[in-house]
């Protein structure tokens, strides 16, 4: 899979989906310290068994890098950001149940708008699966020869995979 470049300087408005979502009673937010182990714990659950190492690392950021989408008290989504390299994007997962109303695009653009705050200008998708999802929903590119870029000799455990 390849990494995926993006421009923070031009990225479509979230507030649009953000106030759709609001009106539907989901909160797309920043996750807190004190949500650390449920959302790693759900994230390990729906997804796959690395992705929760990542997110942890988000949980160690200041701020939090970890972007969730809570509707009552039920975890529906999740974007991590900073977390492989400063300017990296991912792992960002949404329940399947819940993967057409937007959610995905509204955590990605969240994340994204957290970095650009940072002070980037681009950020990458690391290692981006669904690459038609991240080019549709924010215009990004693929980085010719990037697969696997960053975690090339990775360190893989049999027993998660």
């Amino acid at each position: 899979m390849p990494d995926l470049l993006v421009k923070l300087y031009a990225l479509p408005a979230s507030a649009p989906i953000l106030e759709r979502l609001a009106r539907d009673g989901i909160e797309i937010r920043r996750a807190i310290a004190a949500e650390k182990r449920i959302v790693t714990r759900w994230v390990g659950e729906h997804f796959p068994k690395t992705w929760p190492n990542e997110c942890e690392i988000a949980f160690h950021r200041q701020p939090i890098a970890c972007i969730i989408a809570v509707r009552s008290d039920a975890l529906l989504g999740f974007c991590c950001h900073s977390v492989v390299c400063p300017d990296f994007l991912g792992p960002l997962g949404v329940l399947s149940e819940w993967r057409k109303h937007s959610l995905g695009t509204a955590l990605l653009l969240t994340s994204l708008e957290a970095l650009r705050a940072q002070g980037y200008a681009y950020a990458i998708i690391g290692w981006a699966g669904p690459v038609a999802f991240f080019e549709k929903s924010v215009g990004a590119t693929t980085i010719e020869n990037s697969e696997p870029g960053i975690y090339r000799g990775m360190l893989r455990d049999k027993m998660q995979e």
